[in-house]
């Protein structure tokens, strides 16, 4: 274990940034220190059985981020689950905001062990009451037909500026610096939601490069949860993006309301990953987007499905 990972398991909420962490352009903390305290917070306390523990980063907002919580349980339910037996696909509600200044209990249900399949049941519980459901589903690995959709033609990852230079201008109109420690390291491949606003044709499209800003240890589980918590940062851009607001800029409110992965093949959250993602439908001030994930060499890895509520006010 590197001494920033054991610092980040003695304070996994991140209480104490050291000095010397990398900061981006933007002066905001990156790199492996602060993927390490992404890593801690995945990490869960096992408190009994099938009970797990939490907790949430010093920096959260005023509610507990989707991805996190999605993330967390995912790695309660995959705890209870043979190693040779990787997740597939996940399906979750969410159903009040979290709160970051306590801790999360989650509670994990053996819904079933058969021969070739594993389920798990996971409530998320705060102040005795459930933010969050989970159900994951878990294969034996088996042979068998193969095919996939191509991947987009797009530039790489390295060709393209990183997040800290392409949010530049528009934090300089919000007047200041968000200090939010940044674990994934995203590259959008079209133009950023805030610089299409004023576009007369706008697609219901967003693509992204990501990955985590480090290393991850050669743990599949943890792979797949940060793919879990990666998948809920700009999946509904592509909802805002077609109707050119965007959340810093415009008076929009929004929250996940449901989220599905399905994971059809293997795979590094430390390398790149592109996130295409599009959104067939918006109505009732709700906005479905639909995500793929695919290697960078071309591998389609797994696909997304959200929900968000979106209110945009005059």
């Amino acid at each position: 274990m590197t001494e920033a990972a054991r610092a980040a398991a003695a304070d996994p909420a991140g209480l104490h940034i050291d000095s010397s962490v990398p900061l981006d352009v933007n002066g905001v903390p990156h790199g492996q220190p602060v993927l390490d305290r992404l890593i801690a917070l995945l990490d869960l306390e096992r408190i009994e059985e099938n009970i797990f523990r939490g907790v949430s980063p010093a920096e959260s907002p005023v509610r507990v981020f989707g991805g996190q919580v999605a993330g967390q349980a995912l790695v309660a339910a995959g705890r209870t689950v043979p190693e040779d037996r990787p997740v597939h696909s996940l399906h979750a509600y969410f159903i009040r905001p979290g709160d970051p200044s306590v801790p999360i209990v989650y509670e994990v249900d053996r819904t079933r062990d058969g021969r070739s399949f594993t389920t798990r049941r996971v409530v998320a519980v705060q102040h005795g009451k459930p933010i969050f459901s989970l159900s994951a589903s878990f294969q034996l690995v088996e042979d068998g037909i193969d095919h996939a959709e191509s991947m987009p033609d797009v530039p790489a990852p390295e060709s393209l500026p990183s997040y800290g230079e392409q949010i530049g201008e528009l934090l300089a109109e919000m007047g200041g610096t968000p200090y939010q420690p940044r674990p994934i390291d995203v590259r959008y491949v079209t133009d950023p939601p805030w610089v299409r606003k004023n576009d007369s044709e706008r697609e219901a499209r967003s693509q992204v490069w990501m990955r985590a800003d480090g290393t991850l240890p050669d743990d599949k589980l943890l792979h797949v949860c940060m793919a879990a918590f990666a998948s809920d940062l700009t999946l509904l851009d592509s909802v805002l993006v077609r109707h050119g607001v965007y959340w810093m800029l415009d008076k929009v409110s929004g929250a996940s309301l449901d989220h599905a992965m399905w994971f059809h093949r293997p795979f590094r959250a430390d390398e790149w990953l592109l996130y295409d993602c599009a959104s067939p439908s918006a109505s009732g001030a709700r906005g479905l987007a639909t995500g793929r994930f695919f290697s960078q060499d071309g591998q389609l890895v797994a696909t997304v499905v959200q929900e968000g509520l979106l209110r945009v006010l005059d």
